[in-house]
């Protein structure tokens, strides 16, 4: 039994299709069992209630033997650190997967090896340390910026022709699409050889920077697109005039700082070291990649084509 969280979010969803295509016998937690499919509920349990809740994930992982983890985005005006709510979130997961001998699969940031503080990206690393000290058997998809965070510009960029970020601009941002990713979490979860602790750094094939991305846009736009930089200042202040709490816009700015400082470069750096530790290293995950083995780590969606498949329409609807 495979246990799937966030199944209507953008990877869980995916993630859970690919799952039941494979015939795999699947469970879901989710808050509001209301908007999942009519496939999903005809063919999956349902479990509704939290994740992060203790009798909710001890419920939902009775006879399961394999999970996917991805903790959910808090609201704006979270008071709390995102590491304080990641490990919150997580812990009750946490024990219950040791003490059932549960396999996790999980969503976090690519930065393993980051000494400074960043934010969003330190709560996620702090999470895989937490499954890791509890004994769980986890693969950790390490993952840099999503590419699917330009579509809320999307419109902006076909009207407007510019999208805003606070990165630098002329800093290479390794990026994802989220069904690169939602292909790994599936083949590892419908993989029964691999046990122990790895991470699977998962990037796609460009290194762009910001304004390398606004180049390709323009030519799959037919538009001309400019990337403008906002000040980090700007970015935190802008955040804050749309309810964000202070410790949130706070955290979002030391990420971006720590992607301006090269995180996620602290990683890619030396894919050799990165190893399996216990049991099987993993199999391949149908994405270009290996189980944490220092193997290739590219995705299959490059920037131009995912542009292309995604954002082109986003743009023009």
């Amino acid at each position: 039994m495979i246990v799937v969280t966030t199944p209507t979010g953008a990877i869980g969803r995916q993630v859970l299709d690919r799952l039941l295509d494979g015939g795999e016998a699947v469970r879901v937690i989710a808050r509001d069992p209301s908007r999942l499919s009519a496939r999903v509920h005809a063919r999956a349990e349902v479990v509704e209630g939290s994740h992060g809740d203790g009798d909710t994930i001890r419920k939902a992982l009775e006879g399961a033997d394999r999970m996917f983890w991805l903790v959910p985005p808090a609201g704006l005006d979270r008071a709390d650190s995102a590491r304080r709510y990641y490990l919150e979130f997580t812990r009750a997961a946490c024990r219950t997967a040791a003490s059932r001998g549960v396999r996790v699969v999980g969503v976090t940031s690519l930065g393993h090896g980051y000494r400074g503080e960043a934010g969003l990206l330190s709560a996620a690393l702090a999470m895989d340390e937490l499954f890791e000290s509890a004994g769980v058997h986890y693969r950790a998809l390490a993952l840099p910026f999503f590419m699917e965070n330009l579509l809320h510009q999307a419109r902006a960029m076909g009207e407007r022709g510019t999208f805003v970020l606070a990165n630098a601009a002329d800093r290479p941002l390794p990026t994802v699409a989220t069904r690169d990713v939602a292909a790994a979490a599936a083949a590892l979860l419908l993989d029964t050889g691999w046990a122990g602790r790895a991470r699977v750094p998962l990037v796609g094939p460009d290194r762009l920077t910001p304004d390398a991305m606004a180049e390709v846009i323009s030519e799959t736009l037919g538009r001309t697109v400019h990337y403008r930089r906002i000040p980090l200042a700007d970015y935190r202040s802008a955040m804050v005039r749309r309810g964000a709490s202070p410790a949130t816009a706070q955290d979002f700015v030391d990420m971006v700082e720590a992607q301006n400082d090269g995180i996620y470069d602290a990683e890619l750096r030396d894919l050799g070291s990165v190893s399996g530790t216990g049991g099987g290293t993993g199999a391949g995950t149908g994405a270009g990649t290996g189980a944490g083995t220092g193997a290739d780590t590219r995705t299959g969606t490059g920037f131009r084509a995912w542009c292309q498949d995604t954002l082109v329409s986003a743009a023009r609807s």
